[in-house]
C-alpha cells in the first residue's frame, strides 16, 4: 500500500490518463500539419505550408519518443535504461519550442527503469516550472551505486507548479484528470523507486533534487 494518500489509482485508470496526456501533447502539432496539408490542397503557398508541416511533424516526432521513454515501456530490454537515451530525449524536447537552453551534466550509465524515467518525468515538472522559457541544468551524480538526480529551473516568473507540491505532498483533495496525471505519475515513480523528491524554491530559480 502506498504511503502517500494521493496515490489510489487502478492501473486502468492511470493507463487511460495517461493516454490522455499523450494526446493532449500531440494534437496541436498533428492539427498543424493537418493545417499545413489543407494550404497545399488550396493552393496556398507551398514554402510557408511545407515549413509547417516539417516544423509540427518534428514535433510531433519528438514528444511521442520523449512520451515512449517516460511513460511507456521504451524499446529497452530488461528494467534498465541508458541515461545517454534520456539526454537524446530530453534536448530534442527541448528543441522542438527552442525556448529553454538545457545543460547536461554527468556521466552515462545504465540505469534502473523506473529511476530513468522519474528523471524525465521530474525534467517535465521542471520545464513546467518556467512557461516562458529560460535555462535548465540537469546534475547526474553516482549513476553506480545511488543515482542522484538535481534539476535545476531558472526564467521569468519561474515557480513550482502547485499541482506537484500537492500530489507529492499528500495533501491534494482533487481528483486526478488529464491535467494532472504526470505529476501524479511522476510521485508514483519516486516511490517505486525509492526515491525522495525535495524542492527549493527562490526569485529566479527552482531546484529540484531525487535522491
Amino acid at each position: 500500500m502506498s504511503s502517500n494518500p494521493n496515490l489510489t489509482l487502478t492501473g486502468s485508470d492511470l493507463a487511460a490518463l495517461l493516454c490522455s496526456r499523450v494526446c493532449h501533447d500531440i494534437i496541436s502539432p498533428v492539427g498543424a500539419i493537418n493545417n499545413g496539408l489543407e494550404l497545399l490542397d488550396e493552393g496556398g503557398a507551398d514554402d510557408d505550408a511545407m515549413d509547417l508541416i516539417r516544423t509540427s511533424a518534428h514535433n510531433a516526432s519528438v514528444r511521442l519518443k520523449f512520451a515512449r521513454l517516460a511513460f511507456g515501456a521504451s524499446g529497452s530490454v530488461g528494467a534498465s535504461i541508458d541515461t545517454g537515451e534520456a539526454e537524446k530525449a530530453v534536448m530534442d524536447f527541448a528543441s522542438a519550442d527552442n525556448k529553454t537552453e538545457i545543460g547536461w551534466h554527468g556521466g552515462r550509465a545504465i540505469v534502473a527503469k523506473n529511476k530513468v524515467k522519474l528523471l524525465l518525468n521530474l525534467f517535465l515538472i521542471a520545464y513546467g516550472s518556467i512557461p516562458r522559457g529560460g535555462a535548465i541544468s540537469i546534475t547526474l551524480e553516482d549513476l553506480e551505486t545511488a543515482p542522484k538526480f538535481t534539476l535545476k529551473a531558472s526564467g521569468k516568473m519561474v515557480r513550482v507548479p502547485p499541482k506537484f507540491l500537492e500530489i507529492y505532498s499528500g495533501e491534494s483533495s482533487e481528483p486526478i484528470d488529464a491535467h494532472s496525471i504526470q505529476p501524479y505519475y511522476t510521485a508514483l515513480l519516486a516511490e517505486d523507486a525509492g526515491m525522495t523528491i525535495n524542492t527549493t524554491a527562490g526569485a529566479d530559480e527552482v531546484v529540484f533534487t531525487a535522491a
